[in-house]
């Protein structure tokens, strides 16, 4: 196995499928009961025990994205992916040669990463530390902004649209998975404040594994203003 494991964590290697293409080669945390945090990051982050965990498992949304962007037109732009956890969709779209920056808030996500790129024999990919409700200063502007799963707290709608706005090119694409949350709606309304049309799309093909999935491709459209 790639790279020192994280001390204080299990972890187990799967491979998940990817429609069109090669299966990608994960390393995941065992469980959703895996918490260890000795030096206090978890607190200085502002992740809870429950949460902690998250980052590290394989997501039903995530893989329906990573679906997505091994068939999505990614032209020349600049492609930023939030709350990536295990960066199923970068590490596709990076496989693509497509310019993509992963980004997350989790202290472990970068380690996780590049173990998943030696693992599945790809070269470095960009990573930035991306706190929604924190300054990013280094991230810049991209004209594709992709996640899946990330309206799963109260909160989340108003934080990420401004992150969002924030890191948003004058003229840019945002591409969401949603497993149908209830804060969806907040989430679109959010986005229309700040000048971005909506389309929704249903998805009900299942998993590769065949189990059922039940969401919504989110696109929002941000024009550059007439000259």
């Amino acid at each position: 196995m790639p790279s020192t494991l994280p001390l204080g964590y299990q972890v187990k290697c799967q491979a998940v499928a990817v429609v069109g293409g090669v299966d990608l080669e994960i390393r995941s945390l065992l469980d959703k009961q895996q918490f260890f945090d000795p030096l206090g990051e978890a607190e200085a982050a502002g992740i809870s025990e429950s949460c902690w965990p998250l980052f590290g498992q394989v997501w039903p949304s995530a893989q329906k994205l990573a679906d997505l962007m091994q068939v999505y037109e990614l032209g020349g732009r600049r492609i930023l992916e939030i709350g990536c956890g295990l960066a199923l969709a970068s590490m596709v779209i990076h496989r693509r040669l497509g310019d993509i920056t992963a980004s997350d808030c989790h202290p472990l996500t970068e380690t996780f990463l590049k173990a998943n790129l030696v693992l599945n024999t790809l070269p470095a990919l960009k990573y930035c530390t991306g706190n929604w409700g924190r300054e990013n200063i280094s991230l810049g502007e991209f004209d594709l902004i992709i996640g899946s799963d990330v309206l799963y707290e109260r909160g989340h709608p108003e934080v990420l649209a401004e992150f969002i706005d924030l890191h948003a090119a004058p003229k840019a694409e945002i591409l969401i998975i949603d497993p149908n949350r209830s804060n969806r709606s907040a989430f679109h309304k959010q986005m229309a404040s700040r000048g971005f049309t909506m389309s929704e799309t249903m998805l009900t093909t299942p998993l590769h594994d065949g189990s059922a999935y039940r969401g919504r491709l989110l696109q929002y459209l941000r024009s550059a203003p007439q000259q």
